[in-house]
């Protein structure tokens, strides 16, 4: 029964070795920032989550305790990465694309980062900036 959960880390873990290898080099030679962008939080993301796993069964199984820091950890990069590409996506989209470069959203509005209508944050500071010339 040992041998199984063997196999089971040890398969977890050159899974999570594939995906960090696919993930950085990803990060490295792809051409654009919003094509990097996929590498690290899709392919890193279940790499580093392969390798958690796999520590929490082999400790499990093999140390006799159930590490719970393991398990929070995965499920807090499992839901921060896809969240910190989004908000480095619409950052991309707000300072390096116009508006006529965008495709169409199919709603007949604009992209919330390009919005013309003020934000629920806007307190009107850009606008002071531009008109006070600062």
């Amino acid at each position: 029964m040992d041998l199984i959960f063997e196999i089971i880390v040890s398969a977890l873990l050159v899974i999570s070795g594939i995906f960090g290898f696919v993930g950085s080099y990803g990060l490295v030679k792809l051409p654009e920032p919003m094509t990097r962008l996929h590498a690290p939080t899709k392919a890193a993301t279940l790499g580093v989550g392969a390798v958690l796993i796999a520590s929490m069964i082999h400790f499990a199984w093999f140390g006799g305790r159930v590490s719970w820091h393991e398990l929070l950890i995965t499920v807090f990069v499992f839901l921060t990465a896809p969240v910190t590409g989004l908000m480095i996506a619409k950052a991309n989209i707000h300072l390096q694309w116009d508006k006529e470069e965008l495709p169409p959203t199919g709603t007949g509005t604009n992209w919330a980062t390009q919005s013309d209508r003020p934000s629920i944050m806007d307190d009107g500071a850009d606008s002071r900036l531009k008109h006070e010339g600062d």
